[in-house]
């Protein structure tokens, strides 16, 4: 099986014979979208809910909106049809106990993607996000099966 890297703030998209790896998801979110007809997966890390707290403001799959606006046009170049994708998403860990609620990024994260989902038309199979710990997940383009596997906890398979 050919794995391809998805690093932090970034998209990328797997056919069959492929999966997709995030490693060390901690408050980001990990969306995994998938066209089951014809096979491809596609992955965002995204770091932050929106544009408003960045700097750098450039990069569309540091984002959740803008992140899986680009994912998604990204996979219908190679032929997914919208209607037929599905998402499962992880991540979006407190990684800090500040008792803070501002601080729980995470939280954010996942609300973010969510929505940004919602507002897509992307129907959301599958989550594992939210407590403490930080994840990897690996997103298989061939059944669209994720797991999801964390230190000393059991993988989850999504």
């Amino acid at each position: 099986m050919d794995k391809i890297t998805v690093g932090i703030a970034e998209g990328r998209i797997a056919f069959r014979g492929q999966t997709l790896v995030t490693y060390a998801l901690g408050s980001c979110v990990g969306i995994c979208l998938y066209d089951s007809r014809i096979k491809i997966a596609g992955m965002a890390h995204i770091v932050l809910p929106d544009e408003n707290s960045a700097t750098v403001k450039s990069n569309p799959y540091k984002f959740a909106g803008s992140g899986i606006s680009a994912l998604v046009m990204e996979m219908q170049r190679h032929g997914a049809d919208k209607r037929r994708l599905t998402a499962k998403i992880a991540g979006g860990a407190k990684m800090f106990s500040t008792g803070r609620s501002a601080w729980d990024i995470g939280e954010k994260n996942a609300a973010a993607v969510r929505q940004a989902l919602h507002a897509a038309g992307i129907r959301i199979l599958a989550e594992d996000t939210g407590a403490n710990y930080g994840r990897t997940l690996e997103f298989c383009a061939d059944d669209g099966i994720v797991q999801v596997k964390t230190v000393r906890r059991k993988t989850v398979i999504l």
